[in-house]
């Protein structure tokens, strides 16, 4: 028997876990699966362990991980394998198949523009554009959103569109937020690529409140759990039962 276990990042604020749960909740019943366990990788209860715990508490011998992320940056290549080691050396007769995460996707990207058109304001041609992604050291990530501003340029035909990280890579959203308001255009939209609320959220809501400027600044909704996710969660779940099985380093 199989099962699927969703690996959510987790946050410290309720609402940011709530949403996630509950998205998974509402997915379950188009993912062809008997048996489906979340759990969070960090900041929240059930953890990785509790989660997989679970799925082997109910009789299966094989477990699809998908983590529920955006990107394949550290959290997927790194700090979830680790953990699932240590967790297969607890239990060595579960087969494990091990999911890529969300990757950059064309209707992820229009989730991003839903989000603009949902301020119900004209967007001017001549707008800038900023994309706030969380960061990260992989440089994969840094070549993964330079595909998501060219689809986003495709798709809106806006030049100016820019990238900016909250954390562990540059250019950081502090100093590209002040460089862009300085700019000679009539607005500014900022694009959280942030699945969930959280203290990111909150931050970047003060950064823009201090500023000092007469430039309309828009930020928009984050991405969300959006419910075209659903689609590129079956598939990438689908690609995983294809592949071979997890093996404990």
């Amino acid at each position: 028997m199989k099962a699927v276990l969703y690996i959510c990042h987790g946050s410290r604020v309720k609402k940011g876990r709530e949403e996630a749960l509950a998205f998974i909740e509402q997915s379950k019943p188009l993912i062809d699966m008997p048996i489906q366990e979340a759990c969070f990788l960090e900041l929240a209860e059930p953890t990785m362990e509790q989660g997989f715990a679970r799925c082997v508490a109910q009789g299966v011998t094989e477990i699809i991980v998908f983590p529920f992320l955006l990107l394949a940056a550290g959290h997927a290549k790194k700090d979830i394998p680790l953990e699932l080691n240590r967790i297969q050396a607890q239990f060595p007769q579960i087969r494990i198949h091990y999911a890529d995460p969300l990757g950059v996707h064309e209707a992820i990207v229009d989730i991003l523009i839903e989000r603009m058109k949902e301020k119900q304001l004209s967007i001017e041609p001549d707008a800038t554009v900023l994309i706030v992604g969380r960061g990260s050291s992989d440089p994969q990530t840094k070549a993964d959103f330079t595909r998501i501003v060219q689809l986003f340029r495709s798709k809106t035909k806006l030049n100016d569109v820019n990238i900016s990280y909250l954390a562990a890579a540059t250019p950081k959203f502090s100093t590209e937020l002040k460089r862009l308001t300085h700019k000679k255009t009539s607005q500014l939209w900022v694009l959280p690529y942030l699945l969930f609320t959280g203290i990111l959220m909150k931050s970047m809501e003060k950064e823009i409140q201090s500023l000092r400027t007469t430039k309309p600044i828009y930020l928009c909704k984050y991405l969300g759990y959006h419910p075209r996710l659903r689609d590129i969660m079956a598939v990438r779940i689908q690609e995983a039962e294809r592949k071979e099985a997890w093996r404990h380093a």
